[in-house]
Formats: C-alpha cells, sequence, structure tokens
C-alpha cells in the first residue's frame, strides 16, 4: 500500500509545516496500530494553528474536529466543534485566514458539532450555517428532553456538573436528500444519510478528492447502539460507508479521530466498517426472523473478531451487542419476547419479592460477591442490583453494589458501557459513605489511574 503524500503547507501561513508532518506522522502511526487516540483526545494538537492535511484544506483536531477550505472566495468549515473548543477554533481559522467564513456545514445535530459558530456570528459578514432539514427537528427535540439528556450525558462521559444546552444556532439554509454549495473554486457535494442520526450529512469536494464522513466514521465501532439515545440506522449506515468507498477519495477527515490519507487506506476502513455493521445486521435479522427471544439473539450473534483488531474498529465507544439491540428495537419494537416483562411489577417489588426467597437481601449480596470472586461479572451485577432494591437503605449492600459495579467498570472497553457502570458504582458508594456521586466518581477515577 503507497503511503500518503506530505502535508501541503496552507495559503494565507495557518499551520506551520513541522506542525503538521508531525501531527499526520502521529495519525499514520495510530492507523499502523502502533499508537493509540489518547493524545489526540487528550488535546495536545489542539492548538492555535490548523493542520495542514491537504490541498486549500486545514484540519482542527480536537475531541470534535472541524475542517476547513480556502474556497478563493472565503472559507467553508464542515462541523464547528463543541462551545468549550468554540475560542480555540476561531483563533487558529483566524491564524491561517481573515478571509470571511461563507458557510459553515453541519454533518448533524450532535452538540459536540455545532457548538462553535458564536464567535464567527460576531464578524461581519457573518457565515450562513448548512444542514440537513432534520437537523431543525433535533434541535427542537434537545430543548424538550433538555432534562433526560443531560442526565444521560452525565452517566456516559462521567461529568456531573455537565449541563445540556438548550439555545442552538439553527441552519440558514437546508436541503432535503442532496445539495451542491458550490463556493469560489470549490463545490461541496452534501448528501442526506441516516446512521448515527437521522439528519446526517456527508461532504464530498471533488476538485479535492476530499470527504468529509461526519460521525459516520469515527475510528471506533460505530456509534450505532448507543443504550441512552435515540434510534440508530445501521443498515442504510452501512450503505453510506460503501457509497463513500466507490468516491476514490484521497483524504478523509471524520468527526472524530485523525485523517486517513490515501485511496487504499480509505476504502479499507470505510469497508471494514461496512462489513461490520452488515454482519450485525444480517445476523440480527436472521436470529429474529427464527423467532428467537432478544437475550438469545443477543448473545448468539457472533461479531468478527478480526474486524475489532482493527485500529479503527475498537469498541472504545459504543458495542456490537448495543448495535444488536438497536437492530431489535428498529425491527421488531420494544417487546423482548419475555412474556413477565410486558407489563412487569415494579422492579423494587420483584427484587424484594427474589430476597424473601432467597432467605434476604444480604443472601443475594453475598452471592453476588461470589459471583464477582468467580469472574461471572454480568451475574454479579443482577444480584447486586436486586439486592439493592430490595434492600435500599442498606449501607452494607450498597457497598456491595458499588464494588460489584465498579469491577465491572474497570473490566470495560467501551466509554457506553464503562460509563454507565462507574456512575452505578458511585450512586450507591456516595449511598453508603454520606458523599456525593462527583466525590466518589473521582475516587473511583483515581483507583482505576492506580490500577493501569
Amino acid at each position: 500500500m503507497a503511503r500518503p503524500p506530505g502535508p501541503t503547507p496552507l495559503p494565507g501561513g495557518g499551520g506551520s509545516a513541522d506542525a503538521s508532518a508531525e501531527y499526520l506522522a502521529f495519525a499514520d502511526r495510530v492507523w499502523r496500530g502502533e499508537e493509540s487516540l489518547r493524545r489526540h483526545y487528550a488535546g495536545e494538537f489542539t492548538t492555535g494553528r490548523l493542520v495542514a492535511v491537504g490541498e486549500r484544506t486545514g484540519f482542527f483536531p480536537a475531541f470534535s474536529n472541524v475542517v476547513v477550505f480556502d474556497t478563493g472566495d472565503g472559507l467553508v468549515l464542515v462541523d464547528s466543534g463543541g462551545a468549550a473548543t468554540a475560542g480555540a477554533l476561531h483563533s487558529a481559522v483566524r491564524a491561517f485566514s481573515g478571509a470571511p467564513v461563507r458557510y459553515v456545514v453541519f454533518t448533524h445535530g450532535h452538540t459536540d458539532h455545532v457548538g462553535g459558530v458564536g464567535p464567527f456570528d460576531r464578524e461581519a459578514p457573518g457565515p450562513e450555517v448548512v444542514a440537513q432539514e432534520a437537523v431543525v427537528a433535533r434541535f427542537d427535540r434537545y430543548r424538550l428532553t433538555a432534562g433526560y439528556n443531560e442526565h444521560a450525558n452525565r452517566r456516559q462521559f462521567g461529568l456531573p456538573a455537565l449541563t445540556w444546552p438548550e439555545e442552538y444556532r439553527r441552519p440558514d439554509i437546508t436541503y432535503r436528500d442532496a445539495f451542491t454549495l458550490p463556493c469560489g473554486e470549490l463545490n461541496f457535494d452534501l448528501l442526506h444519510v441516516r446512521g448515527e442520526t437521522d439528519d446526517h450529512t456527508r461532504v464530498w469536494v471533488p476538485e479535492l478528492l476530499t470527504l468529509c464522513p461526519g460521525d459516520l466514521f469515527i475510528w471506533a465501532v460505530p456509534n450505532a447502539g448507543n443504550p441512552q439515545k435515540a434510534q440508530r440506522h445501521p443498515e442504510e449506515w452501512a450503505a453510506a460507508l460503501r457509497d463513500m468507498g466507490s468516491l476514490g477519495a484521497e483524504v478523509m477527515l471524520p468527526g472524530h479521530g485523525v485523517p486517513v490519507r490515501g485511496a487504499g487506506r480509505i476504502r479499507q476502513a470505510l469497508g471494514d466498517t461496512a462489513g461490520l455493521l452488515e454482519t450485525l445486521c444480517e445476523q440480527t435479522r436472521d436470529l429474529m426472523n427464527r423467532g428467537l427471544r432478544l437475550d438469545e439473539v443477543l448473545h448468539r450473534v457472533e461479531v468478527p473478531r478480526a474486524l475489532l483488531e482493527r485500529p479503527y474498529l475498537r469498541p472504545t465507544y459504543d458495542e456490537c451487542e448495543f448495535v444488536v439491540r438497536n437492530l431489535w428495537r428498529l425491527w421488531g419494537g420494544w417487546y423482548d419476547q419475555n412474556p413477565a416483562r410486558l407489563k412487569p411489577a415494579p422492579d423494587a417489588a420483584v427484587a424484594a419479592e427474589f430476597a424473601a426467597a432467597a432467605g434476604g437481601a444480604d443472601v443475594l449480596a453475598r452471592r453476588a460477591l461470589g459471583l464477582l470472586d468467580a469472574g461471572e461479572l454480568r451475574l454479579a451485577c443482577h444480584l447486586a442490583e436486586a439486592a439493592a432494591l430490595a434492600a435500599p437503605e442498606d449501607r452494607d449492600i450498597a457497598r456491595v453494589r458499588a464494588r460489584v459495579y465498579a469491577r465491572r467498570a474497570g473490566r470495560e472497553t467501551s466509554t457506553m458501557a464503562r460509563g454507565i457502570f462507574s456512575w452505578a458504582a458511585a450512586e450507591s458508594a456516595s449511598a453508603a459513605e454520606g458523599t456525593d456521586v462527583a466525590t466518589e466518581l473521582a475516587r473511583l477515577n483515581e483507583a482505576e489511574a492506580g490500577d493501569g
């Protein structure tokens, strides 16, 4: 496989050649599996300069990346990052060029991609924001469910002080299926895709052979199963990945993670990601068609280990098991075919009955610890949860629940599972010790860092 070309200096003086070369060398090591994305996500490369990644193209590497194109008649941004990096983005863009930002294209409406427009709106003239029309409905939903999203994201990312925004920069231009946005010497081919979201746009710049897939490619198992978020669309997502792989892109600049350069690498990355989603879809549908319960489907789908070993398909954020659940919800609804759960008794009442049958909640807790010691973490969680529900005021049982979920969190690879289990451990620890969740999360993180 040919190595991708070196960085092209950016017009306007943005981004030194040395810094760009260093970042792209890092990205190359990530591709080869020699280094993780930790330095990227730690913000080490989020400086006051853009990275030169191709002709007329600057890249702002952050938790959520931003791509800047010099069209010869102003700038076009693909995404704007989150509110936390808005100032740094503005400084980097202005170090690159004093030309006006003509357009900001939202690849989708997630808050970490749409929060950085403010500093550019305060300029004259300000940019026009372009997005698929469903972004507007997303922003409306976010305002109506702000409380839920705040709680869900606190758990998912372990951030007890996180606040959910209720004001959003709405688009000036929307489209439905496809839209070509001409600006200066470049054309931006926008195509609506349902994948991680129902409002997703992939951006293709044919003059530069550059693809901006947004969150359709994130250097991890696709975020197609998130247990706390709205419906995902894995089958359409896989088809979009195949389509993007046929474009002949030489540069791919994703919404998360590092750039991929070289047509062969891009085809491989998109094809492998599509293949993972396709096999999950095919296996899940086959098992559903055979009349199996969700419980059986979850434990029978076989994930190709070779794909998960790719540096860009590790289960570091989402997990294949969650994708299967999301497919069940998409194709079969919420009923898991266990009749007891169609119209169930309250969880606490069921737990109290189990505790009574076992001889007390403490018996369940002790058994949970035995299972924990035996490495049966899934079963240990069931019993610890039942014990805590049956005896919510018992501090010793709360300590057992905290211990079980802390061990479970430490064994997980995905942000989503680790976040939920860590939050559960911190909840019980705070109840047992009379502290708060934030304090216990900090202690848990310190313990994990010490173990690591």
